[in-house]
């Protein structure tokens, strides 16, 4: 049997979804018998491979690091998952968007009272002038509203594209929930 190659990706956002995917518990290890989690935050992968079957992707794009990931990712995925609010409409990340990104770096590394008060250039990743879903910049497969979505709701949705079916989620999740 064929197993499939399943990713996880974590842009701009808290990782809730990753722990939400973690909350299905006792039935990842049913769903390890199906899959090979070829890249995830929570796997000793450094390097985005080949072939992807599906990528589940949490977050915003933000960054110019983000922007680049996001579409590498989705030249190398079949299907692409925004999952959670954050992924689907930018949601708590884009809050910086109504003051911009100059403000929000202004704020967090000029305002305090520091000794050497100064914008990170070579570890802080250049912001976007905007955050924006992922659907905004690649084309998107499926997506699973939340903050963070349910682990039953992505077990749910795991399982059902693990059976080639795209699941229907509108009585399994709503945003925010």
């Amino acid at each position: 049997m064929t197993r499939t190659r399943i990713a996880t990706v974590w842009l701009d956002g808290c990782s809730g979804c990753h722990m939400s995917f973690l909350d299905i518990d006792e039935r990842l290890l049913a769903l390890a018998d199906q899959i090979d989690l070829v890249y995830s935050p929570l796997v000793d992968c450094k390097d985005f491979p080949d072939q992807v079957d599906v990528t589940l992707v949490e977050g915003a794009v933000s960054s110019e690091e983000d922007l680049e990931k996001i579409s590498h990712i989705r030249a190398r995925t079949r299907l692409l998952v925004s999952l959670g609010d954050c992924a689907v409409t930018g949601n708590v990340p884009s809050l910086r968007n109504s003051v911009g990104a100059e403000a929000v770096l202004q704020r967090a590394y000029l305002d305090p009272a520091l000794l050497n008060p100064q914008i990170p250039d070579l570890v802080v990743p250049r912001l976007l002038p905007v955050v924006r879903p992922i659907h905004s910049v690649v084309k998107v497969d499926l997506y699973v509203p939340g903050c963070p979505p349910a682990a039953d709701t992505i077990y749910y949705v795991v399982t059902e594209l693990l059976a080639g079916r795209i699941p229907d989620i509108a009585d399994k999740t709503r945003f925010g929930a």
